[in-house]
């Protein structure tokens, strides 16, 4: 089945990609959550109408991104949690704090842009993971030190 992604979906596509997934995934989850729409002949020439329309604005967001990346690449994010003497942390830091601490020195992303799979549970320097456009990613440095 061929459908129109509304949004973002991680895994799948971006937002407004055609992609090809299984029957019951489009009609049963994506569909009624309004994640995408079925991509019939009429939709796909709207969508390359929008699209055609859109190319400047997206042009702008890419530069936006990247400008936001080389930012998040120079800087660094200090953090401090409660470890033990091995440097096991006691719970685990997580990406809404890394965006927390990120908007203490002026940058403002979104947390879910983190590509953090699970919390960081050591301590030391770790390079995360920011998806900030389809083609624009940077890499972030956390350093987590003992209380």
């Amino acid at each position: 089945m061929k459908i129109i992604l509304k949004e973002d979906i991680y895994g799948l596509g971006y937002k407004d990609d055609v992609v090809t997934v299984k029957n019951g995934y489009g009609r049963n989850y994506l569909i009624p959550q309004g994640k995408a729409i079925l991509a019939t002949p009429a939709a796909e020439k709207m969508l390359a109408e929008e699209l055609k329309q859109r190319a400047h604005k997206l042009a702008k967001i890419k530069a936006d991104a990247e400008a936001l990346a080389e930012k998040i690449n120079a800087a660094t994010v200090k953090l401090t949690a409660k470890a033990s003497e091995g440097g096991k942390i006691f719970g685990s830091v997580t990406s809404l704090q890394i965006a927390e601490e990120l908007e203490k020195q002026g940058i403002s992303i979104d947390k879910r842009t983190i590509q953090l799979k699970d919390g960081i549970k050591e301590l030391g320097a770790i390079k995360v993971a920011v998806k900030l456009h389809r083609e624009v990613a940077a890499e972030l440095t956390v350093e987590v030190v003992a209380e």
